[in-house]
């Protein structure tokens, strides 16, 4: 029997995301697709929703979710990764510094920012990956890009650490902040620690801990979450026998206003049966799931 579904993960520091996905897909059976949405690097704990079956089409829809992290921020020390993995390339004094200056080195942060990725990133660039650049010593400069940072708040976790709460858009490295704090205070940081609290509608406070799968696919099966948990905040619309023959079939349907551009679609079941988006006057299946 093929899943679908969601498991909202509580990745541990060690594993990558692929190792993670790999352990649920030999739990899961060859035939199911799995994937994950959004890269945690392996030091890196918390939130990591893994799609299996229909799911894996709707992690696209994940990458514009808002994300939510806790970090812990080191002082005057730098690495070649902009994190705790690699190598340190100085260590410099932390100044005596005040909550006024912190607030300065952070507020520039805030909102739509220009952010350079980090060197060791999985970012390609010219067809290969920017890790593989970096160890090759090849690093390339790289172009800022614009990413936004919804919420950056700090408190001290000791002399030389700061502990920050982000909420922030796709695309940003909080590796990169952490380096970029450090500069602005002119002493050099690095990220010490990273915990992911939130992508989208997957919360810490529901996330299970990887071993708490074990190794029964029934275990698995009962900790799926419903295949529209990446889109519950959608318009939804149930549709009569002869609209979901419409949509099944790929053709248009004329439906009641709905808000936004995109709306869930069920069968008169009651199953996800598709993505809607919205064409003129009508609404056309983006994606159907049938059995």
């Amino acid at each position: 029997m093929t899943l679908h579904g969601y498991l909202n993960i509580d990745k541990p520091a060690g594993p990558t995301s692929h190792d993670i996905v790999a352990r649920v897909r030999r739990l899961a059976g060859r035939s199911t697709r799995v994937g994950h949405a959004g890269t945690l690097d392996p030091m890196a704990t918390g939130v990591l929703p893994v799609a299996l079956g229909h799911a894996t089409r709707l992690i696209e829809y994940l990458a514009d979710a808002r994300k939510g992290y806790v970090g812990l921020v080191r002082l005057g020390v730098t690495t070649a990764t902009d994190d705790a993995e690699g190598e340190v390339l100085a260590t410099r004094p932390v100044p005596p510094l005040d909550d006024a200056a912190i607030e300065a080195a952070v507020t520039p942060l805030r909102g739509a920012i220009l952010q350079v990725p980090p060197a060791y990133a999985a970012l390609h660039y010219q067809g290969r990956r920017l890790y593989d650049l970096a160890r090759a010593g090849a690093a390339p400069e790289l172009p800022p890009r614009t990413v936004v940072i919804y919420r950056l708040d700090w408190e001290h976790a000791g002399p030389d650490t700061l502990r920050i709460v982000v909420e922030c858009g796709k695309g940003t490295y909080i590796r990169s902040l952490a380096r970029d704090i450090g500069a602005a205070l002119g002493c050099g940081a690095h990220l010490a620690a990273l915990r992911r609290t939130f992508v989208g509608p997957f919360h810490l406070d529901t996330a299970l801990p990887l071993d708490t799968l074990g190794g029964d696919p029934a275990q698995l099966a009962a900790a799926l979450l419903p295949l529209e948990t990446a889109i519950a905040g959608w318009p939804a619309i149930t549709l009569d026998a002869e609209q979901a023959r419409r949509v099944a079939n790929g053709m248009p349907v004329d439906l009641p206003a709905l808000g936004g551009e995109r709306a869930r679609a069920y069968g008169p079941d009651g199953a996800l049966l598709a993505v809607l988006r919205r064409s003129g006057d009508h609404w056309r299946p983006e994606k159907v799931f049938l059995a």
